[in-house]
C-alpha cells in the first residue's frame, strides 16, 4: 500500500483520508488550524455557534452517496436550506422555483412577455439539466444522444456569456428585474450556470442542522477510526521531490516520507509557496498562476442576539434570508467605494433557528454576509493594523444597520459581535484573498479552459488535487469527486 500525505482536513482532504484509509493506504493528514474543517468548520462564541465559511451544499445526488459508502450517512443530521428573498417590491419563501416565479410576476405585471422569454429560455436549460442528471430508462438511454447534443448547442451558446450580459437580454438595464437576476449568484457568472444555479440554490440545497463543524468531526473522527493519522496545528511548509515525483513533506522542520502528496489546500499556495523544486513545472505555468483570478471574498458579522429563536423567526421567516437592496452605483469591481458596504445586498443565516443548541438558552446566532470588493480600500489598509481596524468596523456596522430592516431593533438586542474579512478567510484557510469557491465564476477569467471539468492531476508526478481547486468553480460536491478520482489514482498505482 501507499504512503499519502494530504494537506489539509477541509472536506476534500477529509473525504479522501477516508477512502484511502478504507483501502489500507497509510494516510496522515496535516492541518494548520486547530480544528479539521477547513472552510466547512464552524466555531463556538460565549455559547453562539457560527459558520465561519460554507453554510450550505448542492448536488445531494453527489454528496449524500458518498457518505452513505463511507458509513455515515446516518451520522449527520442533513436538513434543506431553503431561503426567503426580501426585495423593495416583493417577498417569497423559495420552497421551489415556481414560488419565485410567481412572485416576480405579481410584483412586475408590467414585466410579463420580458419575464415570458427569460423564464422560456432558463426552464429549456433547466429540463437539460434535469434530464442529464436524473437515472436513465431505456427510452431515456436511447434518446440520450440527442439530449446530450441539444445540451451541447445551448451550453455553448451560454459558456463564455456573462449573467450580466444574459440578463439583458431579456430586461431594460437599471429596472429592479435586471438588477435582481444579473447579481443572482457570484459576480458575472458563466450565463451556462443559471439553470443549473436556480435548480441548485432553490430545490436541492442542504446544511446540517448541528453545523457544519459537526460534519467535518464525523469525518475526521471515522478517518482516525479507519487508523488514519490527523495532525492539527500542523502547518506544510515545504513538498520535496526526487526524480520528478514527490517524496516527502517538510512540517514542523520534520522531514514526512510520501508517495503520494495530496493537496487539499489552496492551488495557486500549493506551487508558488510549497513546491521545492519549481523546474518541474512548464514554462509559463507560475506567471499564468500568479495572475488567475479567484472567487469573490465575502465580509461576515457574526451576531449573539439576546432574543429567542421563536422571536427571531418571526422577523426571519426562514433560517436563511436574501435581502437584495443593491444600490444602482453598488459596484463590486470598485475597490476604491469606501461606501460599499452601505450599498449592497445582504444574507442573514441563523444556525439557532435550526438547532437551538447553536446558541444559549433564550437567545440566537446570527450571521450577516456579502460578497465584498477585491482587496477593497487597499486591501483593507495595506498592513496598518489600526486602518484594518477602522475599515472592518465601519462594514460591520453598516451591514449591521441594513440588517435592522429584516430584523428591528437588533442593535439594542446585540449581546457579542465580531466580524471576518477575506483577509480573515486568508488567515484560517489559507485561500488566496480569501477565495470562497476556488477560481472566478467569471467566463472571461477562467483559469481553466473547460470550466466544468473534475482534475486532480498536476504537472508534478504523484501530486494531486483533492481540493475544490481542482474545479473552476469548486463546491464541496467537487471536492467529494476530487477526493474519489484520487483515491482511484492511487489505488491504480500502489507503492509497496
Amino acid at each position: 500500500m501507499s504512503k499519502v500525505a494530504i494537506i489539509g482536513a477541509g472536506m476534500g482532504g477529509l473525504m479522501a483520508g477516508n477512502l484511502l484509509a478504507k483501502k489500507g493506504h497509510e494516510v496522515t493528514i496535516f492541518e494548520a488550524h486547530t480544528a479539521p474543517g477547513g472552510y466547512t468548520a464552524g466555531f463556538r462564541q460565549q455559547g453562539y455557534y457560527f459558520e465561519s465559511g460554507t453554510l450550505s451544499f448542492e448536488s445531494s445526488h453527489v454528496v449524500f452517496p458518498a457518505m452513505k459508502e463511507l458509513g455515515l450517512l446516518d451520522k449527520v443530521p442533513f436538513v434543506r436550506q431553503h431561503s426567503r428573498l426580501v426585495t423593495r417590491d416583493f417577498e417569497c419563501n423559495m420552497y421551489k422555483v415556481e414560488d419565485l416565479k410567481a412572485a416576480m410576476y405579481a410584483a412586475y405585471p408590467s414585466e410579463r412577455e420580458n419575464l415570458d422569454r427569460y423564464w422560456t429560455d432558463v426552464e429549456k436549460m433547466r429540463m437539460l439539466y434535469g434530464a442529464l442528471a436524473k437515472p436513465r430508462n431505456f427510452v431515456d438511454k436511447i434518446s440520450f444522444p440527442l439530449t446530450m447534443l441539444s445540451f451541447m448547442r445551448m451550453f455553448r451558446k451560454y459558456e463564455k456569456m456573462t449573467i450580466t450580459e444574459f440578463t439583458a437580454r431579456y430586461f431594460d438595464r437599471g429596472t429592479p428585474l435586471y438588477q435582481l437576476l444579473k447579481d443572482f449568484g457570484y459576480p458575472d457568472m458563466s450565463a451556462s450556470i443559471v439553470p443549473a444555479a436556480f435548480m441548485a440554490f432553490i430545490e436541492d440545497y442542504w446544511t446540517v442542522k448541528t453545523g457544519m463543524q459537526s460534519w467535518a468531526d464525523v469525518l475526521a473522527e471515522n478517518f482516525k477510526q479507519l487508523g488514519g493519522e490527523l495532525r492539527l496545528n500542523a502547518r506544510v511548509e515545504k513538498i520535496l521531490t526526487r526524480n520528478g515525483a514527490v517524496a516527502s513533506v517538510i512540517c514542523g522542520n520534520r522531514e514526512h516520507p510520501a508517495d503520494y502528496v495530496l493537496s487539499a489546500c489552496d492551488y495557486k499556495k500549493t506551487f508558488l509557496n510549497m513546491l521545492g523544486d519549481k523546474m518541474l513545472l512548464p514554462q509559463g505555468f507560475t506567471e499564468k498562476l500568479r495572475a488567475a483570478a479567484v472567487s469573490e471574498g465575502f465580509v461576515t458579522v457574526y451576531l449573539g442576539l439576546n432574543i429567542c429563536s421563536a422571536k427571531l423567526q418571526e422577523y426571519m421567516k426562514l433560517p436563511h434570508v436574501t435581502y437584495f437592496d443593491h444600490r444602482p452605483d453598488c459596484n463590486i469591481y470598485n475597490a476604491a467605494d469606501e461606501n460599499f458596504f452601505e450599498k449592497t445586498s445582504l444574507w442573514l443565516y441563523s444556525t439557532s433557528m435550526l438547532h437551538e443548541k447553536n446558541a444559549p438558552d433564550g437567545k440566537s446566532s446570527l450571521m450577516i454576509q456579502t460578497p465584498a470588493p477585491y482587496r477593497w480600500m487597499n486591501n483593507w489598509g495595506n498592513g496598518d493594523r489600526e486602518v484594518y481596524r477602522r475599515l472592518k468596523d465601519k462594514a460591520k456596522r453598516a451591514m449591521i444597520r441594513k440588517a435592522a430592516v429584516i430584523i428591528p431593533g437588533i442593535e439594542k438586542h446585540i449581546e457579542f459581535e465580531d466580524a471576518a474579512t477575506p483577509l480573515t478567510y486568508e488567515r484560517y484557510t489559507g485561500n488566496t484573498d480569501g477565495a470562497t469557491s476556488a477560481w472566478s465564476w467569471n467566463p472571461n477569467k477562467w483559469y481553466y479552459s473547460d470550466a466544468y471539468k473534475v482534475r486532480v492531476k498536476t504537472p508534478v508526478k504523484n501530486l494531486l488535487i483533492t481540493s475544490c481547486w481542482a474545479h473552476e468553480m469548486g463546491g464541496i460536491p467537487t471536492t467529494f469527486e476530487a477526493a474519489e478520482r484520487c483515491t482511484s489514482i492511487v489505488q491504480r498505482n500502489p507503492k509497496f
